[in-house]
């Protein structure tokens, strides 16, 4: 019997054959934090270990208070910067770099083959450069810093096969929010899920990395695509090491295997309170919204903001609601910049704010007041995800969120463009 993805690399890494649901301690190519590493350092020190394992293997990004919002937050980024100092640690991106998740892919730390972990559940994106990377948590990462290893349970795989080409205007991330609707919040749950198919091949990188950033949101362990000539065109001037490309053998078993058809796909919403009440759009379609929020780690890469800029040139975000935009990372930032979608964004209303993740979970820069709704294109609609409990948040593609900023309430593109 032949071996899958997770088996291969886990079992590298352990230096045995592996099966699922086998702990096997392993050493992580890339281990990843945030605004969380002061809490790190503080378990880290207690440990009783003087210095970190390897610094060269993390990557510290300050992404989600960026910058500080107050004082608290100050002293946290200022923490950090004084532990990376003392600890020798290279790859350090302070507040003017962006969101973790598209810069690690940019700076080319995801690589084929590698296992990447980092503090952060969203860390699955990286699955998309085929690489298996997961989520851990914060004294995991302690560990990780003093010893260079962790233990990870050998996920079962389920592989899901999207066929058929994709309508004009519905985007990967309908594609991924119907997986969740039709698979619930924990359909996936801690599963290997590789994303096959004909759509998935036809989807830019960009694209694709959509898919593998929600693969948590219906619980999977981690979420990959195979790489492909699109993969390593990306990574040809990026990747900072050498690479091996893992794919799953022929005869492989999965645990189970889902095929979608998306070629009659309609746009989809994530409705309020969970990332799995998934309606077409038609079933929420003039539901009114106070905000408008296009970014976060999701959607916010230049493919997006060159479809949100197309939508807005020429108009007016809707005197009702007000749009925040915040772009996934610097260099993201300054090719809008230098195509004129910043101008576009800003001239139809748009409020611009620098590259973090800002509201997305509640920190900064669009935070909701009690009753207000936003329509955003992040990954999650928990109660209490834009700062306030008492508000609701919807979930949609860039282009849906673009056309409905000009209406104030949720739009179908198909109905105004």
């Amino acid at each position: 019997m032949g071996k899958t993805f997770a088996e291969k690399i886990l079992g590298k890494k352990a230096g045995k054959p592996v099966v699922p649901g086998e702990i096997v301690e392993v050493k992580p190519d890339i281990a990843m934090s945030h605004d969380n590493t002061a809490a790190i350092s503080k378990t880290f020190k207690e440990i009783g270990v003087a210095r970190i394992d390897d610094p060269d293997r993390h990557v510290i990004v300050l992404d989600h208070c960026v910058p500080a919002a107050n004082d608290k937050f100050a002293q946290n980024h200022k923490d950090i910067r004084a532990f990376v100092q003392e600890q020798g640690i290279k790859h350090f991106y302070d507040i003017n770099r962006g969101i973790c998740h598209q810069v690690l892919p940019e700076e080319g730390f995801a690589l084929p083959g590698y296992l990447m972990v980092g503090s952060d559940s969203h860390t699955t994106t990286y699955g998309a450069f085929g690489a298996l990377a997961t989520g851990i948590g914060r004294s995991e990462m302690a560990v990780i810093f003093a010893t260079g290893k962790i233990w990870l349970r050998v996920p079962e795989t389920m592989k899901i096969i999207v066929k058929g080409a994709l309508p004009q205007g519905v985007s990967s991330k309908d594609v991924m929010l119907k997986i969740m609707g039709d698979l619930s919040a924990d359909g996936g749950l801690y599963k290997s899920v590789w994303f096959t198919g004909p759509a998935i091949d036809a989807m830019s990188v960009a694209s694709r990395m959509v898919l593998t950033n929600m693969a948590v949101e219906f619980g999977a362990k981690n979420g990959y695509m195979e790489p492909d000539a699109k993969t390593l065109a990306f990574l040809k001037d990026r990747a900072r090491a050498p690479f091996e490309v893992v794919k799953s053998d022929a005869d492989a078993e999965f645990e189970s295997v889902v095929e979608f058809d998306v070629s009659d796909l309609e746009p989809m919403i994530a409705c309020p309170h969970t990332v799995d009440n998934v309606k077409p759009i038609g079933a929420v379609k003039g539901t009114k919204v106070d905000q408008i929020f296009f970014g976060s780690c999701t959607n916010a890469r230049i493919e997006d903001f060159e479809i949100v800029a197309g939508v807005l040139k020429g108009k007016k975000v809707h005197p009702s609601c007000r749009m925040i935009v915040i772009p996934a990372s610097q260099p993201i930032f300054l090719e809008a910049l230098a195509k004129g979608y910043i101008q576009i964004l800003a001239e139809a209303g748009a409020t611009i704010v620098n590259s973090g993740c800002g509201p997305c979970m509640g920190n900064h820069e669009g935070i909701l007041a009690p009753g207000e709704r936003v329509l955003s294109t992040s990954n999650r609609n928990f109660k209490g995800r834009f700062g306030c409990k008492d508000a609701e948040v919807y979930l949609s593609s860039p282009l849906i969120a673009a056309v409905s900023a000009l209406t104030g309430e949720i739009s179908d593109f198909r109905d105004l463009l």
